[in-house]
């Protein structure tokens, strides 16, 4: 089941949520919408799940949201067929992990009702899905938060919905669990191959789970493409410093860039004494000699080896503080210590002027 979203707008008053936006997800496709609150990313999901209705287009052509070709944005939510999952669970308290699963195909009207033999047996291949095969009988409060969301993802997915809706599912629950139930719902993923749309404002999840990445700010789509696209070639200074840690140079600091061997900018017509230029940590080398004009000097601040990388940050020459990434082995090898002067040299960067953005 596809989704398209023809030139949409929503407005609340005079606050404008969503502004002409376009977007077409692919059949079995999981596609993230991210972006920071505010920007629109949740209206967008309600507007598809039928709980907002798109403002009243101006011309033929606009405001139309389709399911498979099909126009649905006067639909109601029950005739959309989509499952929706929230941050906070909503599961009802009073009810067995069995039985929420359960839910909705047992209030379905009755020309449309599965045999009760049917639905045990779709809970039971659900259970198993969300590997909680044992905890049927329990209740929600004898569940942890990864668990109580893994059945909001079953009950979703019992009534075998067209699109399923997810709403910032794993914000409430912690940083390691979060990270466990992405790797889950990606495997889940493969597995039912249900047109799936993911609302979230964690890059990492993001980047992580989805096939193609949704970056939103202002009410307006910034980029969309896959987690390399995004990540590698964003489309805007807004993408790039949204995406992780970046460090920013001005065109004049850093200006020789474009003419090392070492350094690979990606630019095209920028002026570069009016240009920003980004450079993400793991993208600086650093060095205890400099290797060349496009090399800056530094005086180590700080270091945090903890990890897979240690963290170096610097002042440099120009007044800036700046990260510098390295891998552990490395850092090791180099013996850098706090206070000691050093050089970093940018291997890529992005460059975007006024005039012109890549």
């Amino acid at each position: 089941m596809s989704v398209e979203v023809q030139h949409v707008n929503k407005t609340f008053g005079s606050y404008k949520a969503i502004e002409d936006v376009s977007l077409k997800v692919h059949s079995g496709e999981l596609v993230a919408l991210l972006g920071p609150s505010g920007s629109g990313k949740t209206t967008l999901l309600r507007m598809i799940a039928g709980l907002e209705v798109p403002d009243r287009p101006v011309q033929s052509g606009e405001g139309k949201i389709l399911f498979f070709d099909q126009d649905v944005a006067t639909w109601s939510v029950s005739e959309r067929q989509v499952g929706f999952v929230f941050q906070h669970y909503a599961l009802f308290k009073h009810m067995s992990v069995f039985e929420n699963i359960a839910f909705g195909l047992r209030v379905r009207p009755r020309s449309q009702r599965l045999p009760k033999a049917q639905i045990d047996q779709r809970v039971r291949e659900l259970l198993q899905l969300i590997q909680l095969e044992g905890f049927g009988n329990r209740y929600p409060l004898q569940l942890s938060g990864g668990q109580r969301q893994r059945v909001a993802l079953a009950r979703a997915l019992a009534i075998e919905p067209k699109v399923l809706l997810l709403d910032e599912p794993f914000g409430a629950l912690d940083a390691k669990v979060r990270q466990k139930l992405r790797e889950w719902l990606r495997r889940l993923h493969e597995q039912v191959h249900t047109t799936t749309i993911l609302v979230t404002h964690d890059q990492e999840e993001a980047l992580e789970v989805a096939d193609r990445v949704v970056v939103m700010n202002h009410a307006k789509i910034e980029q969309i493409g896959t987690p390399e696209e995004v990540f590698h070639n964003p489309a805007s200074e807004f993408v790039i410093d949204f995406l992780g840690s970046v460090n920013v140079f001005s065109g004049r600091h850093v200006e020789p860039l474009s003419e090392t061997k070492t350094a690979e900018t990606k630019t095209a017509g920028a002026k570069t004494d009016e240009a920003k230029i980004y450079v993400r940590p793991h993208e600086l080398q650093i060095t205890r000699e400099s290797l060349g004009f496009s090399s800056i000097s530094a005086q180590i601040q700080r270091i945090q080896r903890a990890g897979a990388s240690a963290k170096v940050f610097v002042h440099t020459s120009k007044e800036q503080n700046v990260r510098v990434d390295i891998p552990i082995q490395q850092f090791q090898l180099l013996e850098l210590e706090v206070h000691q002067q050093v050089f970093i040299t940018p291997l890529h960067s992005h460059v975007f002027s006024p005039e012109y953005t890549i």
